[in-house]
């Protein structure tokens, strides 16, 4: 049990680290169709993975309230929204594209402050990857070990474009090739470190799953339309965007239930 604990909160770090290495291997920043394509494929991803392995799991474990069963879902879904909102105002906002970003700042810093940012989001999905582990371990949650990769294996392919688009601009900027893939690849450092957290505070984690499995959806859903969404329907051809935002939800959906 504790390998398989200890491959799946890595997981997403390793999708991250793997999005930064682009840098190592690519000259040029990320062509922007590419850019829109990943973009839009990792959206889809996040979307189904809030969907069938956080807020379907969070009803199921209030299935005791009858009717009423969305209320603890509902609450967590709004608290995780709320966070992410105020997590938004009390760091300079940038969204992924960061030429959109506005100021007197230079490019440099506006791409660091997309790195602290990124970092930041990326604590909720670390903590969700937790929290479903946390179910798994007390045995009595409905949440199996395969359910729990499959939102693992969602997150690190969402995190593999992340981490592209945070490396490559900082390498666009001047940054060595060696620096930009280890801040890119920091930015993920928080997922494992938040999950592991997580895990270790299970006693306390169990009881309120439903509001923690829901929480971490909101933050995830907000993530996917404050930044995901603006960034694939940007520019030209946004329908390929669309396209694989509905192949990621496909293939995630199709993890989670086949996995699951």
């Amino acid at each position: 049990m504790q390998r398989e604990i200890f491959q799946g909160i890595l997981i997403p770090f390793l999708g991250t680290a793997l999005g930064s290495a682009c840098v190592l291997f690519m000259k040029n920043r990320l062509n922007p169709m590419l850019q829109r394509a990943l973009t839009g494929f990792a959206a889809g991803v996040m979307m189904a993975a809030s969907i069938w392995s956080l807020l379907i799991p969070a009803m199921e474990q209030s299935e005791t309230m009858g009717n009423l069963s969305f209320l603890p879902a509902a609450a967590g879904f709004w608290l995780g929204i709320l966070f992410l909102l105020a997590l938004d105002r009390a760091v300079p906002h940038l969204h992924m594209n960061s030429s959109k970003a506005e100021g007197p700042k230079s490019s440099l810093q506006k791409q660091v402050l997309l790195v602290l940012a990124v970092t930041l989001h990326n604590l909720p999905e670390g903590m969700a990857v937790g929290v479903v582990y946390a179910g798994w371990i007390s045995g009595d949650a409905g949440i199996t070990a395969m359910g729990a990769l499959a939102l693992s294996l969602g997150i690190a392919i969402q995190n593999f474009p992340e981490g592209a688009i945070i490396s490559m601009p900082l390498r666009a900027e001047g940054i060595s090739k060696g620096k930009a893939f280890f801040y890119g690849m920091l930015s993920g450092a928080v997922e494992p470190m938040g999950a592991a957290l997580t895990i270790l505070a299970a006693g306390f984690v169990v009881p309120l799953l439903p509001y923690l499995l829901s929480f971490a959806a909101g933050a995830m859903v907000y993530v996917v339309v404050e930044e995901l969404i603006p960034e694939m329907s940007a520019g030209k051809h946004s329908n390929v965007g669309t396209v694989l935002f509905a192949a990621g939800f496909t293939v995630m959906m199709a993890l989670d239930v086949a996995l699951g």
